[in-house]
C-alpha cells in the first residue's frame, strides 16, 4: 500500500500499517521528511512515533516520486492538507495536485487500484470533483479499473498512534462494495481492538465526518457554559455536575469538561464548514453557528477575567504554563492560550511562558515580545500570577515548593492542581469555581 502525505496526520498511519506487516510506500513533497523517514527518524513530534518507525523500518520506505506510488502499491491513502477557503468550505487543491499525476501514472497500469481519501473534505467533493479528475487523466472507469473510498481519521494530535490502532469507529464511504471490503480487511488486521466499522455511501461518510466534530464542539461549549454558571453560584461544583451528566450513557463523559475554549486544526474549521454546507442546501445550522460564537466569546471572557485580576497586582505581569492547544503536541494552531496571550499583550502585560513541546512554535509568533522560561518553576520565579492553560502531567505536580512570591495567584483553567499541597502563600483560583 502507499500513503501520500507524511505530515503529522499521515506519517502515523503509515508506520502503523507497516508495523502490522504491510509493505508501505510513503510519499511527500518535503525532501527532509522523506530523508528522515528513510534514515529511521521521526519527522514530527508525536508520542510513540519513533517507537513505531523503529518497528516498521523494514516495511516502510519514503519517496517524493508519485509514480512509485502507483507502481509499487494497489491501495493509496491520501492524507494531504485541505485548508479552509474564505467561505469556510474546504479547498481540494492539494488533493487535486496529488491525484493528477497519480491518475496519469494509472494510465499504464492494468491492475485495479484503490484511492482512499483520508483528508477532510466538504460533502460532495469526492464525487463531483475528485472522481471525475481521476477518470479524466487516467482514461479509466470508476469501479471497473479503480475504486475510491473516503476514510477520514478520527484521531487527536498527541495520541495519533493509539487513535489509529484502537479507534472507536472506522468510517468508510465506498464507491462500490468491493472497495469498501478492501479497506475493512486492512483495518481488521491493523486495529488492536474491534471498532465499529461504519460502511456507507461516500456522501454519507463526508457528512458524518464533519458532523461528528460539530457535535463534540457543542458538548465542549455546553460544559464551558456550565462552568460560567457555577462561577456565579456559591457551592456549585462544575466537575461533579459534568461527571454526573457524563455517567448517563446518552451523554458520555468525553469532552464534557469545563475549561478553555476549544482550538486546534479541526474543530473550528469543521464547525464552520458544516454551517456553510448546510446553508448551501437551504438549512440553517444554528447550533453549529452558535457553538462557534460561544467559543469565541468564551476565549475573550477568560482573557478579560485574567486581565482584571492582573491589573490588581503591582508588577502587571504573569506566567502562562501551556501554549499548545492541548497536551502532548507542539501544535499551537487556534490555541486558546495563544489567543489569551495576544489579548494581554495588547494591554501591555509582561508575559512569561512555558510549554514542554510548543516553545519553538510560540517564538515564531511572539519573538522577543514575551519571555520563555526553561521550566514551570522558573515561571513561578518570574511571576506572582500563574495561569495553568493545559492539562500537562508536569503541571499537576505543582506544590508548595514552587511558590516563591507571597502571595502567588494560580489561575487553574482545568482544575488539575491539588489545592491542599499549595501551602499558605498560594491563592488558588479554579476556572468554573465560585471564588472567581
Amino acid at each position: 500500500m502507499s500513503v501520500v502525505g507524511l505530515g503529522k496526520l499521515g506519517v502515523c498511519p503509515a508506520v502503523c500499517f507497516a508495523s502490522k506487516g504491510y509493505k508501505v510506500v510513503g510519499c511527500d513533497i518535503n525532501q527532509r521528511t522523506v530523508d528522515l523517514i528513510n534514515q529511521g527518524k521521526a519527522p514530527v513530534v508525536e508520542p510513540r512515533l519513533q517507537e513505531f518507525i523503529n518497528k516498521s523500518k523494514n516495511n516502510l520506505k519514503a519517496t517524493t516520486d508519485l509514480k512509485e506510488v502507483i507502481k509499487n502499491s494497489d491501495v493509496t491513502f491520501l492524507i494531504v492538507p485541505t485548508p479552509s477557503k474564505k467561505d469556510h468550505s474546504f479547498s481540494d487543491e492539494y488533493l487535486k495536485t496529488a491525484l493528477k499525476p497519480l491518475a496519469v501514472a494509472l494510465k499504464n497500469k492494468k491492475a485495479y487500484h484503490l484511492f482512499v481519501i483520508v483528508s477532510t473534505v466538504s460533502p460532495g467533493t469526492i464525487e463531483k470533483s475528485l472522481i471525475p479528475l481521476i477518470e479524466k487523466y487516467s482514461g479509466k472507469k470508476l469501479n471497473k479499473d479503480f475504486g475510491v473510498c473516503y476514510n477520514p481519521e478520527f484521531i487527536a494530535l498527541g495520541d495519533v498512534i493509539n487513535g489509529v490502532l484502537k479507534p472507536d469507529m472506522v468510517l468508510i464511504g465506498e464507491s462500490n462494495e468491493f472497495s469498501g471490503e478492501q479497506i475493512e480487511k486492512i483495518y481488521k488486521k491493523v486495529c488492536e481492538n474491534k471498532p465499529y466499522i461504519a460502511r456507507m455511501s461516500i456522501i454519507s461518510a463526508e457528512i458524518a465526518k464533519i458532523s461528528l466534530n460539530v457535535f463534540v464542539t457543542m458538548k465542549i461549549s455546553f460544559a464551558n457554559t456550565l462552568g460560567r454558571i457555577c462561577e456565579k453560584i456559591d457551592g456549585a461544583e462544575v466537575d461533579k455536575i459534568t461527571k454526573a451528566l457524563g455517567a448517563d450513557k446518552r451523554i458520555s463523559p468525553y469532552f464534557l469538561k469545563a475549561g478553555l475554549s476549544y482550538g486546534g486544526p479541526c474543530f473550528m474549521r469543521d464547525n464552520r464548514a458544516f454551517y456553510v454546507f448546510a446553508k448551501s442546501h437551504g438549512v440553517e445550522a444554528k447550533l453549529a453557528k452558535s457553538t462557534d460564537y460561544l467559543n469565541r466569546v468564551h476565549a475573550r471572557y477568560i482573557a478579560e477575567k485574567i486581565l482584571k485580576a492582573v491589573k490588581n497586582t503591582k508588577e502587571k505581569s504573569l506566567s502562562v504554563l501551556g501554549l499548545a492547544y492541548k497536551v502532548n503536541t507542539p501544535v499551537i494552531e487556534e490555541s486558546p492560550a495563544i489567543k489569551i496571550i495576544q489579548l494581554l499583550l495588547e494591554k501591555n502585560i509582561k508575559i512569561t511562558v512555558y510549554d514542554p513541546l510548543a516553545m519553538e512554535n510560540a517564538k515564531k509568533i511572539f519573538g522577543d515580545k514575551i519571555y520563555y522560561a526553561s521550566s514551570p518553576k522558573e515561571c513561578f520565579v518570574k511571576s506572582a500570577f500563574c495561569i495553568i492553560a493545559t492539562q500537562a502531567k508536569e503541571f499537576k505536580k505543582i506544590d508548595e515548593s514552587y511558590i516563591i512570591h507571597n502571595p502567588t495567584t494560580i489561575f487553574d483553567c482545568w482544575r488539575i492542581i491539588d489545592v491542599s499541597r499549595l501551602g499558605k502563600k498560594a491563592k488558588y483560583v479554579g476556572l468554573g469555581h465560585f471564588s472567581l
